[in-house]
C-alpha cells in the first residue's frame, strides 16, 4: 500500500511541476478583466469537475474579498451552474443532458462575460455545447483540461492542461489551480488602485 501512496504523490508532484505557468497566469488575467467591466464568471464541470466548479465558484466569490464585511467593496459576479439541481435535472429531462449547461447559459450569458469549462477529457458533449453557445454569444471562454486537452482546446478561447492521463490527478490539481486563480485575483484586486 505504501509503495501506491508514493507512486500516485510522485505522479501528483511530477505533473503540477509540468504545469504551464503562463497559461494559470493568462486565465487569472482574463477572470480580472471581466471583473473590472462588472462581468458575470460562469464554471461548469460534470462528476469530479462539477465539484471543482462548485469550489472555484466559491474560492473566487469569497476567497477574493479583500473586506468580508465591506458592503462596498467591489465583488466578482460569479456562478457556478452545476448547483442548481432543479435547473440540471428540468433541461436534462426536457431537452437533453447535452444541453444542461447551455440552457443555462441562454438565460443568463452576456457579450464579454467568462465561461470556465472544467474536465479531465476535454470531451463531454455538454461541456462541448455549452462553450460552443458561449462563444457564439460573444463570452470569453477557458478550458480548465487534462489529458491532450481533448476536442475542447480547441474551442476554449484559452486552455489551461494538466498534462496527465489520471482523472484523480487531473482533478486534484485542477482544484490547485482554482486556489492558484483564487489567490492571483486576490492580489489583484488589492493592487487595484
Amino acid at each position: 500500500m505504501k509503495h501506491a501512496i508514493e507512486a500516485y504523490l510522485g505522479e501528483l508532484n511530477a505533473t503540477a511541476r509540468a504545469l504551464a505557468l503562463n497559461a494559470i497566469q493568462t486565465a487569472a488575467e482574463i477572470i480580472f478583466r471581466a471583473y473590472q467591466h462588472n462581468k458575470q464568471i460562469f464554471i461548469m464541470g460534470n462528476g469530479g469537475s462539477a465539484a471543482n466548479a462548485s469550489h472555484l465558484a466559491c474560492d473566487l466569490s469569497k476567497g477574493t474579498l479583500k473586506r468580508v464585511y465591506d458592503k462596498t467593496e467591489k465583488r466578482l459576479h460569479v456562478v457556478s451552474l452545476t448547483d442548481n439541481v432543479p435547473v440540471l435535472t428540468a433541461f436534462a429531462n426536457d431537452c437533453s443532458y447535452e444541453e444542461v449547461f447551455s440552457q443555462q447559459l441562454h438565460n443568463l450569458v452576456d457579450t464579454d462575460d467568462v465561461v470556465i469549462a472544467i474536465t479531465g477529457s476535454g470531451d463531454s458533449k455538454n461541456i462541448i455545447r455549452a462553450i460552443e453557445f458561449a462563444r457564439a454569444a460573444g463570452a470569453r471562454t477557458i478550458g480548465l483540461l487534462g489529458f491532450d486537452g481533448g476536442t475542447l482546446k480547441g474551442l476554449v478561447d484559452h486552455a489551461v492542461i494538466v498534462p496527465s492521463n489520471n482523472y484523480g490527478v487531473i482533478e486534484d490539481l485542477h482544484s490547485v489551480i482554482g486556489h492558484i486563480l483564487t489567490n492571483c485575483l486576490a492580489q489583484l484586486k488589492k493592487n487595484e488602485t
